[in-house]
């Protein structure tokens, strides 16, 4: 369903609204953050960020509090993810405080909270030229049908899957549902899956 009209008002005013209000509750979580990642890890700067695709295929940059160290070996190539993620880097994912600067690209209108997560280019490459059109036809997302069935994929064409399943029957409904399942997921650290019952991705044509 195409994004459009009165519905479409109403998830950007809550956007905005939402986005507001969880900048100004965790500034003093993710003043604590930034802190601790210049303490443990000085080497590098406190914000990463990254170019990804965003709306309409159009380039973005994103940002998020870095939740590993940039050690390198002798050659200076980084070290692999599990020797730079440390403690203290899985405390800040766990709390997802690394999504917080994310926000600032929600309030700037070039993401919103619900919506397939912005990837990298090379990583569009699994889908075909109708399919990334498709996907890219809404803004980006912190948050999505595909981040919360995360345990399911395995890979970059299942996640792919689950966005174009989003893109296709979205409704306000749908964003509220997801943002309930991933309040329940950092909560309790599970998908309230025995509760509530998921549409099959089988059903989707591509």
């Amino acid at each position: 369903m195409k994004q459009k009209g009165f519905p479409l008002y109403i998830k950007r005013s809550f956007d905005l609204l939402f986005g507001l209000i969880i900048l100004f509750l965790s500034s003093p979580f993710f003043l604590i953050a930034t802190l601790v990642v210049k303490v443990y890890s000085p080497e590098a700067p406190v914000i990463f960020n990254q170019v990804r695709i965003g709306y309409k295929n159009k380039p973005m940059i994103i940002f998020k509090l870095r939740s590993m160290t940039n050690s390198r070996d002798e050659n200076g190539v980084l070290l692999p993810d599990d020797q730079r993620l440390k403690r203290w880097g899985k405390i800040i994912r766990k709390t997802n405080l690394d999504e917080i600067p994310q926000f600032w690209n929600i309030i700037k209108g070039e993401m919103s909270l619900i919506g397939p997560r912005p990837i990298l280019e090379k990583e569009m490459a699994i889908m075909s030229e109708t399919e990334q059109i498709r996907r890219q036809s809404v803004l980006p997302g912190i948050t999505g049908w595909e981040a919360v069935n995360e345990k399911k994929t395995s890979n970059r064409r299942q996640m792919a899957e689950f966005d174009l399943y989003y893109v296709d029957h979205w409704s306000l409904g749908f964003d509220l549902r997801i943002c309930f399942e991933t309040a329940f997921i950092i909560l309790f650290n599970r998908r309230p899956a025995d509760s509530i019952r998921a549409p099959k991705i089988e059903d989707e044509k591509t």
